[in-house]
């Protein structure tokens, strides 16, 4: 795996709250990934991503197979081949080797609720065209939503290969890292074990969609978490990503860099190119490039910066997702 802008600490070093919620990941899922590990210069964002992923993906009674499925459909509409794959070995994993065909495929599953999940799923991309809610219990939507933030910062800051060469792409190389982690995938997990990772002060009421669950006290964790990001630019600048998002309505621009370009021109110059960033990461993340980051770097050096600024850009397009549900449940 290679991060694409910097190197995090290795696991080991992590010390407080990062190495709270590495521990958790190790207890209840496969470890410190790279997704994890690329967000752990921002410990707050690294732990509502992380509560968010468990409490949605991991935990409840909901099935974990439905859930996986959703996680998949997601990063297949956000055209995040990482997320894709991981999601296909774990649905190796549990024990669904054909359905995991199907979605590494791009197919329909055969069986028509996995079907529906599918296709709400992936309208989710655009809620606003497709008069998008949810049906589904707090624990599939949390999924939906923790993958809509996920699939961005990774798209972002990760190389797209799990393995070298798209390896792990090869039936037998899912046959066998599903049964390596057939265990861990189908252990049951407590829910609300990630709460205490949480800052007090963003566990504040949650969503209707959530009812009670800790889904929902994860999300805004989340969110409050990352949009404090936004506060690395101006007012205009916030609102010009925030206005796009909305507008736009997560369709894919079809020349990304252009596109961004031609919506900053008019953001002062300091603002520009945080700007930039956080509208390609809403949009089209894995075209940020390495001349972005350097021109933002001469400004913040910091990796911290960075992570933060591509929180941002990924809640931005994820609470425009949570907003057609807070609109459904009003």
């Amino acid at each position: 795996m290679t991060y694409r802008f910097f190197a995090p600490p290795p696991a080991r070093a992590a010390t407080g709250r990062t190495a709270a919620v590495y521990q958790q990941t190790r207890d209840d899922f496969l470890g410190p990934l790279p997704t994890f590990q690329a967000l752990s210069a921002v410990p707050e964002v690294l732990a509502g991503t992380w509560s968010l992923m468990r409490e949605a993906l991991l935990a409840g009674d909901a099935s974990r197979t439905e859930r996986e499925l959703v996680a998949a459909a997601v990063s297949r509409a956000n055209r995040c081949q990482f997320c894709l794959d991981a999601h296909v070995l774990l649905l190796h994993a549990l024990g669904e080797p054909r359905l995991a065909a199907a979605v590494a495929r791009g197919d329909t599953p055969p069986q028509q609720r996995h079907a529906e999940l599918v296709r709400w799923a992936q309208s989710s991309r655009n809620p606003r065209a497709a008069g998008w809610s949810s049906p589904y219990r707090p624990e599939i939507t949390g999924t939906l939503l923790a993958f809509h933030f996920i699939n961005r910062v990774v798209s972002a800051l990760l190389d797209p290969d799990l393995l070298p060469g798209g390896l792990h792409r090869a039936p037998l190389v899912r046959s066998v890292g599903g049964r390596f982690y057939a265990r861990a995938a189908r252990e049951p997990k407590e829910p609300g074990r990630s709460l205490p990772l949480l800052d007090a002060a963003d566990a504040t009421t949650p969503p209707g969609w959530a009812g009670d669950s800790p889904v929902g006290v994860a999300y805004v964790a989340l969110r409050h978490a990352a949009l404090r990001g936004g506060e690395l630019l101006g007012e205009v600048a916030r609102q010009t990503v925030t206005a796009t998002v909305r507008w736009e309505d997560g369709r894919f621009p079809a020349r990304p860099a252009d596109w961004a370009v031609d919506l900053v021109r008019d953001i002062p110059g300091t603002d520009r190119i945080g700007t930039r960033i956080a509208l390609l990461v809403a949009f089209a993340p894995s075209a940020v490039s390495p001349g972005d980051v350097a021109l933002w770097r001469l400004s913040h050096p910091h990796d911290a910066d960075l992570v933060r600024l591509v929180a941002f850009g990924a809640i931005a397009a994820t609470d425009h997702v949570a907003r057609a549900l807070a609109t459904a449940h009003s």
